[in-house]
């Protein structure tokens, strides 16, 4: 992909001159055509990407209850923009100033997840924290492990929530829903870092 300068200073370091923007146009199967933006700083390091759909979408929710083997396997399209959650565990993870896309499956957000409890609890580990706390860190560790057993021992639900409507679960057992006003006021919509529509990355 060929990078092209951005007029802006970057977010992480400040540097002028040094922000760059790459584009790439690709077919994502089962979900359409997609742009990949990348903008990265060649002075410390910091990038992001994200996923663009060719056709526009409104603001939308997806989830899918997770209790058979197939459901792991359901391909997934996460944008910036996106929180995900586990309701039944309470367990959430919202776009933050470093948030980034992604083209995973069930498997890799429930992968994603065990590794933020893992690091919670060393943390809690280290600072002594209630023997209670980490027991339920624990729990829900097993929980989301058991998911890729055959057969699941308990289901649950994996949401996506994206203001942006760049995020999708693809499986015939995924629900999709309009994200209410209230939903959409409560909502982080990731990264303030320069937004390029799709007629932007097409001139």
């Amino acid at each position: 992909m060929e990078e092209v300068p951005v007029e802006i200073a970057c977010p992480i370091c400040g540097k002028e001159g040094q922000v760059r923007m790459m584009t790439h146009i690709d077919e994502i199967p089962y979900f359409g055509e997609h742009t990949q933006v990348t903008i990265l700083c060649h002075a410390c390091g910091w990038r992001q990407s994200d996923f663009i759909p060719a056709e526009g979408r409104k603001p939308g929710a997806c989830h899918l209850v997770i209790k058979d083997p197939s459901h792991i396997r359901a391909r997934v399209v996460r944008s910036s923009s996106c929180t995900v959650r586990i309701p039944e565990l309470d367990l959430e993870v919202k776009p933050g100033t470093a948030s980034t896309g992604y083209v995973s499956n069930i498997e890799g957000v429930i992968d994603r997840f065990m590794e933020i409890i893992v690091m919670v609890t060393r943390q809690c580990y280290v600072d002594d924290a209630d023997l209670d706390d980490i027991k339920k860190l624990q729990e829900m560790h097993t929980i989301l492990l058991e998911l890729k057993e055959d057969p699941i021992p308990m289901s649950v639900t994996i949401e996506f929530l994206d203001p942006n409507g760049h995020s999708q679960i693809l499986h015939e057992d995924a629900i999709m829903r309009e994200l209410s006003s209230d939903e959409l006021e409560d909502l982080p919509v990731g990264p303030e870092s320069p937004v390029f529509s799709q007629s932007d990355l097409t001139e």
